[in-house]
This record gives C-alpha cells, sequence and structure tokens, in this order.
C-alpha cells in the first residue's frame, strides 16, 4: 500500500470516547452503524446517510480478503468492495473528499495484516489524515498490542479493543483498561451475522465490562433490529449494527433506504430512554415498496 500523506487533506475529527460519553451522560443510547468502505462507487452517501439518521459514531469496514471474523454478509461486502478495487488509499481519498460534512467520530475496523504491511505508524497517521479518530483490529489479542497502541496514540487514533462471553476476569480487566473510545463486547462466540435473537450472554458481559471499567461499552454481532438494539442498550451504552444494515446495501438499497432504516431504530432507542411504550418485537422497517 503507498499513499502519500501530502495528498490527503486533514479533516476534523471528533474524538470517540469523549463524544459517546457525553451521549451516554446526556441519557443518550448509542448507535454505532458499520459501511464497509467501497463496497459501492457511493459508499460515502451511506455513511452521511447514516449520521443523518442518528448515528453517534460509524464504522468502516477497510476491506481484506480474510476477514476472519467476519460472517457471510460481511465477507461479500468486502469482497465486492475488492472485486471494484478498492484500497485503503481510495477510501481514505474518498473520506478526505467528504470532509467538512462529516460530524460524527469514525472508526475503521480492518486485519492486523494491513496495518502491518503499511507499517503501524504510518497507518496510523493515515488514518487520522483522513479524519479516522478510532481503530479496530480484531486479531491482535491484548498481548501483542504494543506497538499498535504506540502508533495509535502518537497518531492521535484511539484502539478500540474488544472481550467476548470467553474472556477471563483478568484479561477482561487488562482489556478494558487498554481500550479507547469504548470496549466492543462480542455477544456471541462467533462470527458477525444476523440472528434471530441477542445472545444470552451479552447481558453479563456487558455487566463484566461496567464492573471494572467507566468506559462506555456497546454490544454487537447479531444486532439486527431495532428490537435488538433496544436490548443491548438495556444491557450496556448501546449497539453496534452490521450486518443487518450491510444485507440491505448489497440488495440494492439505496443511500436514502438504508438511512430511513437506521433512523426507525434511533427512534425506538430515544422512545426507550424517554420511558414510552418499549420496541419489543419491533423490526426494522426496509421502506423499498
Amino acid at each position: 500500500m503507498t499513499i502519500n500523506p501530502a495528498t490527503l487533506a486533514t479533516v476534523d475529527a471528533l474524538p470517540v470516547e469523549t463524544t459517546l460519553r457525553a451521549a451516554r451522560d446526556h441519557g443518550r443510547a448509542i448507535l454505532v452503524p458499520y459501511v464497509t468502505g467501497g463496497v459501492t462507487a457511493d459508499w460515502t452517501d451511506y455513511l452521511l446517510a447514516y449520521q443523518e439518521a442518528g448515528a453517534d459514531a460509524i464504522e468502516i469496514g477497510l476491506p481484506f480478503s480474510d476477514p476472519m471474523l467476519d460472517g457471510a454478509t460481511i465477507q461479500r461486502a468486502s469482497d465486492q468492495a475488492l472485486a471494484r478495487g478498492t484500497t485503503v488509499a481510495g477510501i481514505l481519498a474518498d473520506l478526505a473528499a467528504v470532509r467538512g460534512r462529516v460530524r460524527v467520530p469514525l472508526i475503521a475496523m480492518t486485519y492486523a495484516n494491513l496495518v502491518v504491511r503499511a507499517g503501524a505508524r504510518a497507518f496510523c497517521e493515515l488514518l487520522a489524515g483522513a479524519g479516522i479518530r478510532g481503530l479496530i483490529v480484531p486479531d491482535v489479542p491484548v498481548d501483542e498490542l504494543g506497538e499498535f497502541a504506540q502508533a495509535a496514540e502518537a497518531a492521535g487514533v484511539e484502539m478500540i479493543l474488544l472481550v467476548a462471553p470467553s474472556t477471563e476476569p483478568g484479561r477482561l480487566r487488562e482489556i478494558c483498561d487498554r481500550s479507547r473510545g469504548f470496549v466492543y463486547a462480542v455477544s456471541v462466540m462467533g462470527t458477525t451475522g444476523e440472528r434471530d435473537t441477542l445472545a444470552d450472554t451479552a447481558a453479563a458481559l456487558a455487566a463484566a465490562v461496567r464492573a471494572v471499567s467507566d468506559r462506555p461499552v456497546l454490544i454487537g454481532f447479531g444486532v439486527s433490529s431495532a428490537a435488538h438494539a433496544v436490548q443491548a442498550a438495556r444491557m450496556a451504552d448501546g449497539a453496534v449494527m452490521a450486518s443487518s444494515l450491510m444485507r440491505k446495501v448489497l440488495d440494492g438499497a439505496t443511500p436514502a433506504e438504508v438511512g430511513r432504516d437506521l433512523a426507525a431504530v434511533r427512534r425506538e432507542l430515544d422512545r426507550e430512554r424517554d420511558g414510552d411504550e418499549p420496541a419489543t418485537g419491533i423490526e426494522v422497517p426496509h421502506d423499498r415498496g
């Protein structure tokens, strides 16, 4: 990957943790949707639609040919992006092109191979130059975080770490201590993907994180509907939604259509926090006629 940082216009980069803490402390349920960078020619329009729909931050997947933590939907999105010739350089240039229009923190999610290939320091500097302030690299264990964490901190990028139902207590505490931005609670032992119900293990995991850390905790993996998002926000501080949104993108839904779907999730989260009728059983509508 060859990228000249001078070719990327620096955008105002909003901090992840400060933003999400403020949302939480004001009683707002946090909603972080995902989009695969380069999945379509107009992929940044989905990003902007998420923002208008009420996203508190946005996770951007940097496609990799072997996304080991991702299920079929995200794998398909990554394959489609790579088939289009998508590169990290292209994604960062696309983000630079929408500078000034982005008002929420941006978080990159990718795999260690891409970071190592560019060099951790150079990679994180490039992310920061494109306005990305968070980084998730799920295949780097906390024991091997050193170079990655140092490079991220030096570039002003918050490295977000994951905990799983199998994470033992001592290791969970270390991950929570070293994570920045928020703690990503993986609700289930498995890959990303849509599910009929939110895993029972999510509640215990969120409680375990809250027992050792004041950092925001978000539940992800299998958050597939408005009802799931509301359930996650009851257990934790909010939710990450990925596969259910990307399936719609892959099926041809426009940015406006996916934005309307996400806005429906936002409304249910707000209704729940305002004490109105709960969203139990509500599915996200898909306004395509």
